[in-house]
């Protein structure tokens, strides 16, 4: 491994008080703190809590990689995720984790567990043996597939895909705001100079050991769209079956994603958790 992969810059953001209990919000693949939006950070900071949200590697203003070529792996991402802790002086958080960051999240909890109070998977899947539970719908599929024609190096190709995948994975009952998607996303792919690395996320190799979410001892929330087309529901189901005393929230026709109009329920959800 190189030093520049032992020794990421991993740029993080706060919202609140230090003095308050820590949340550090992890989000998914290709995806940069930008996904945790701001007004949502700030919701949970009015809950009396310090939020923290950083870039991934190869993600907005953090550590970038050759397209193609990661030269760090899915358990020195969860690492990262106690560097930020450290640098913010941290010493046990409730952890939140969305889609891959949610397998992330658990194993930060896993693997260091006197550093995890609580932890919250959104929209995510158990790690372990999830062959028993449905793959993502046909009509994602199909989109997902033609993400293999787009250049990434081509902003409007790559802008054009990435707003045909906010509205697939939307939910079905929210009204999908495409404007608001579009300025979110040329946003956060100027600030991150690009999406060329982030696709870096769907080459990583494990790294670590293989961990089973039956081995979890934090308290457990789950929050999961009863529509999501990328996980379905039932990856939900299932995870929060898998672990003692686990509770699980269901947004009605929740897609993959943070809908502004559900952030009550899911705000809700994780300042009653701990």
């Amino acid at each position: 491994m190189t030093a520049a992969a032992q020794r990421p810059d991993i740029v993080s953001e706060t919202f609140g008080s230090p003095k308050d209990p820590a949340i550090l919000l992890i989000m998914g693949a290709m995806a940069s703190m930008q996904w945790w939006p701001e007004a949502f950070c700030r919701q949970l900071a009015e809950r009396g809590r310090f939020v923290i949200r950083y870039d991934n590697r190869d993600t907005g203003l953090s550590s970038k990689y050759p397209p193609g070529a990661p030269t760090y792996t899915f358990e020195d991402m969860v690492d990262d995720a106690m560097r930020v802790l450290d640098d913010h002086g941290v010493a046990k958080a409730h952890v939140v984790g969305m889609s891959m960051g949610g397998m992330l999240a658990q194993s930060v909890a896993l693997k260091y567990p006197e550093r995890v109070g609580a932890l919250t998977v959104i929209s995510s899947s158990p790690l372990g043996d999830t062959s028993g539970l449905p793959g993502m719908t046909e009509a994602y599929k199909e989109h997902s597939a033609q993400g293999g024609d787009v250049d990434w190096s081509k902003r409007e190709q790559v802008l054009d895909f990435m707003v045909k995948d906010a509205r697939a994975i939307a939910s079905t009952r929210r009204p999908f705001d495409e404007e608001r998607m579009r300025a979110m996303i040329e946003a956060d792919y100027d600030r991150s100079g690009g999406l060329a690395s982030a696709t870096n996320h769907f080459l990583l190799e494990g790294g670590g050991p293989q961990r089973t979410v039956r081995d979890l001892s934090v308290p457990l929330l789950v929050i999961h769209g009863t529509a999501d087309p990328l996980f379905p529901v039932e990856h939900g189901e299932a995870l929060a079956k898998a672990v003692p005393g686990a509770r699980l929230v269901k947004i009605e026709g929740g897609g993959h994603e943070l809908h502004r109009d559900d952030w009550p329920q899911i705000v809700d959800a994780i300042a009653a958790h701990h």
